[in-house]
C-alpha cells in the first residue's frame, strides 16, 4: 500500500515496526509461545490468598485493548479468546538491572493498543479488588499496523460501541475485536448447529455431502447463479437447494439423510435474505408431513434450550416459545382469516382479481400458485409470531409435493412461521415419477411465460424416481433465520460472519 493512502497513525506504526527490527526484535516471531492459562480461567478460579500459589507462574497471550500510563508502571488490558484481563507492568520488574531500555524504549514507545503480546508473571488482586497479572516478562508476538476503533468502557461494560453496519459487516474481523457481544452470537450459532446435528445423529440419521455445482438448479423455485465449467465446456449452476440429490440417496437405499447445505440464490438482499445462506435439509423414508411436524417441534425445542438454556427466546420486545406443540393452521384458513376472502375454489383469474382488491401486485407472468403465495406473504405471514405450522398448500404452489390424501387440489406440505417469517418448509414427498414429470412440465410453461423462478426439468432425478422411491418426508430449515431468532438479531447480516457486500471502491 502506498504511504499516500495511509493515515498518520498507520505511518507511525510502520515506523515503530522498523524500529523494533533495528533493535533486533522480530515484530512477527514464529516461535511457539507457551500459553498455559486463559483470562476466563483466571477470573473464574483465582481466589486470592486461598490459592495464589496455583497462579504464581502464569503465561498468557492476547491483544492489548487499553494502556494506562503511570510513568514507571502501567496498567493495561489484554483480550484473549476467552475475554479480557488487566495486567500490571513495572519498569523495575521488567528491567531489574540498570538498563531500562526494554521498558522505556520498547514497551512505552513501540507497543500499541492492538498489538499481540505474551506475558509471564503471577496473579494478584489490586487495591480496587480487580484480579490482575503482575508481569515479570513480556514478548511482542504481532505488531498491529492499523489502529482499532475506540470503544469506551466503564465498570467492565462497553459503551459508545462501534455500530456502523458498513464497518461491522465489511470488517468483521475488527467488529469481533471491539464489539464483545458479536462473538457470542457466533458461539451460539455453533451451539445451534451442534444441537441439531446431535438430535439427528441420535436418531440414526446420516450426514452426507451433495454437489454445490449442478448442471440443473433443482429443488426450489429460485433464480440461480450461473457459471461455466471450462474443461467440460458446459454451463453450470450454483445450487439453489440440495433436495433432489438427497432424494436420490433415499432411492439408493439410505433411509434418513441430512446435510447442512450452503445454497446460492441470485435474488434480492434484505434483512432476512442473503444470496449465500445455510439450509439444513433432511429426508426420511416411510414418514409423512404429520410425523415431520412432530419431529420439527422436538428438534427446535432442543436447539433453543441448547443455545439459551430455555425454550423461550426474546426477539425485540417479544417472547417466543419453542415449547412443543406448535399451532397448526391451513393456508386457506390463514388467508380467509386475514383477508376475508375464501379462495379455496377460485380460478387463477378470480384470484388475480382478489389480488387487485387487496392492493397486491399480480404480475401477468405469475400462475395461480405464485398469486396465492403473494397473498399469503403480503397479508398473512407477518401475523404469525409464535411458532405456527401453515399446512395443506394448493398443488400449484408445490411441484415436488405429494397430493393430499383426503383434500383434492391440495398437497401435504407445511411451512413453519415464527416471528412473521418462514423458517422451515416440508412435504410428504412426491414419489410418482409420472406425476412428477407432469409437474415439472407445468413449471416449464411458467418459465416460458417469463417466471425466472420456475423450476427446470431434472431428467436424471426423474430417472431415479422411476427406480422407485419409498414414501418419504423431507424438510428444509433456514439456519440463518433460526439463529436470528435464538440470538435476538434483527438482520441476517448479524448472524453471518461475512455477509454479501457491494465491492469497496478503494485501493487496498
Amino acid at each position: 500500500m502506498s504511504t499516500l493512502h495511509l493515515s498518520e497513525q498507520e505511518i507511525i506504526r510502520r515506523e515503530k515496526k522498523t524500529e523494533l527490527e533495528k533493535l533486533g526484535i522480530d515484530p512477527y516471531p514464529a516461535a511457539l509461545y507457551p500459553v498455559n492459562i486463559t483470562a476466563e480461567y483466571i477470573k473464574t478460579h483465582y481466589k486470592g490468598e486461598e490459592n495464589k500459589s496455583d497462579f504464581s507462574e502464569v503465561c498468557i497471550a492476547g491483544r492489548i485493548m487499553s494502556i494506562r500510563d503511570m510513568g514507571k508502571a502501567n496498567f493495561a488490558v489484554m483480550q484473549d479468546g476467552t475475554g479480557k484481563i488487566q495486567f500490571y507492568i513495572k519498569q523495575d520488574d521488567i528491567c531489574p538491572n540498570e538498563d531500562k531500555s526494554l521498558f522505556q524504549n520498547v514497551w512505552k514507545k513501540l507497543v500499541d493498543i492492538g498489538d499481540f503480546v505474551g506475558i509471564k508473571g503471577y496473579v494478584f488482586t489490586t487495591k480496587t479488588g480487580e484480579t490482575s497479572i503482575h508481569v515479570r516478562e513480556f514478548t511482542i508476538l504481532s505488531k498491529s499496523l492499523r489502529p482499532l476503533p475506540i470503544v469506551k468502557e466503564k465498570d467492565g461494560e462497553s459503551f459508545d460501541e462501534v455500530t456502523d453496519p458498513e464497518f461491522r459487516y465489511r470488517q468483521r474481523y475488527a467488529d469481533l475485536i471491539v464489539n464483545p457481544g458479536v462473538k457470542e452470537v457466533f458461539v451460539k450459532r455453533t451451539k445451534l448447529v451442534n444441537a441439531i446435528r446431535e438430535f439427528l445423529n441420535e436418531r440414526g440419521a446420516l450426514e452426507v455431502d451433495t454437489p454445490v455445482l449442478q448442471s440443473i438448479p433443482g429443488g426450489a423455485a429460485a433464480r440461480p447463479f450461473t457459471t461455466h465449467h471450462n474443461a467440460l465446456d458446459v454451463p453450470m449452476y450454483m445450487r439453489i437447494a440440495n433436495e433432489l440429490y438427497l432424494k436420490r440417496l433415499i432411492v439408493g437405499g439410505f433411509e434418513w439423510v441430512y446435510e447442512f447445505s450452503r445454497n446460492f440464490r441470485n435474488e434480492g438482499m434484505d434483512r432476512t435474505h442473503n444470496p449465500e445462506f445455510t439450509v439444513l435439509e433432511f429426508y426420511v423414508a416411510y414418514k409423512d408431513y404429520e410425523w415431520m411436524m412432530d419431529t420439527t417441534e422436538q428438534m427446535l425445542e432442543k436447539a433453543a434450550i441448547a443455545v439459551n438454556g430455555t425454550s423461550v427466546c426474546t426477539v425485540g420486545d417479544k417472547e417466543i416459545s419453542f415449547k412443543a406443540p406448535f399451532k397448526r393452521v391451513t393456508m386457506y384458513e390463514a388467508i380467509k382469516e386475514h383477508t376475508g376472502f375464501d379462495i379455496s375454489s377460485m380460478s387463477e383469474d378470480e384470484i388475480r382479481e382478489v389480488c387487485k382488491q387487496l392492493g397486491i401486485h399480480a404480475d401477468i407472468k405469475w400462475g395461480k400458485g405464485k398469486l396465492i403465495d403473494e397473498i399469503f406473504g403480503s397479508k398473512c405471514e407477518g401475523n404469525y409470531i409464535q411458532p405456527t405450522f401453515i399446512t395443506d398448500y394448493p398443488v400449484e404452489m408445490s411441484p415436488l409435493t405429494k397430493k393430499h390424501r383426503t383434500k383434492p387440489g391440495l398437497v401435504e406440505r407445511f411451512e413453519l412461521m415464527v416471528n412473521g417469517k418462514e423458517i422451515a418448509n416440508a412435504y410428504s414427498e412426491l414419489n410418482d415419477p409420472i406425476e412428477q414429470r407432469e409437474r415439472f412440465e407445468e413449471q416449464v410453461k411458467l418459465m416460458e411465460r417469463g417466471d425466472e423462478e420456475a423450476m427446470f426439468i431434472d431428467h436424471d432425478f426423474l430417472r431415479a424416481l422411476e427406480y422407485g422411491m419409498p414414501p418419504t418426508s423431507g424438510i428444509g430449515f433456514g439456519i440463518d433465520r433460526i439463529c436470528m431468532l435464538l440470538t435476538n438479531q434483527h438482520s441476517i447480516q448479524d448472524v453471518l460472519f461475512f455477509p454479501m457486500m457491494r465491492p469497496e471502491n478503494r485501493e487496498v
